[in-house]
């Protein structure tokens, strides 16, 4: 079942090309006091999840960035960013730059971050 009547939600492309919906239950933009998990969504390939990054957190990813690029594991490590192995930053949304979209090949191991036998990477 999809969102109830009345429910806003996101829409992100996923990796077939087509989209990924999900509820959004705060007016935004929305800059938590502290990093903010989504719960993990996923299509046919990959799992994904958004981070939501304190204003503080967001600027010093502009800084790093520019927005011009993706960040690296060791950068999103080093801004606090805690989460298990294999996930990759793999789109910079313009309107919301301070959501960090994550994604990991399907049936990654989270502690060693090793891809399925047969993927050659879970990145871009």
């Amino acid at each position: 079942a999809g969102p109830s009547a009345g429910t806003r939600t996101r829409t992100w492309a996923d990796s077939s090309g087509g989209s990924v919906r999900y509820p959004v239950e705060r007016a935004m933009p929305h800059y938590p006091d502290e990093i903010e998990y989504s719960d993990k969504y996923m299509d046919n390939s990959y799992e994904y999840r958004h981070v939501i990054l304190t204003k503080v957190v967001a600027k010093e990813v502009f800084k790093l960035t520019g927005l011009k690029r993706l960040l690296e594991e060791q950068e999103w490590r080093d801004l606090s960013v805690q989460q298990s192995r294999g996930w990759h930053h793999y789109e910079i949304h313009r309107p919301e730059p301070h959501i960090l979209l994550f994604r990991r090949l399907l049936g990654t191991d989270p502690t060693t971050g090793k891809v399925p036998d047969g993927h050659a990477s879970g990145g871009a």
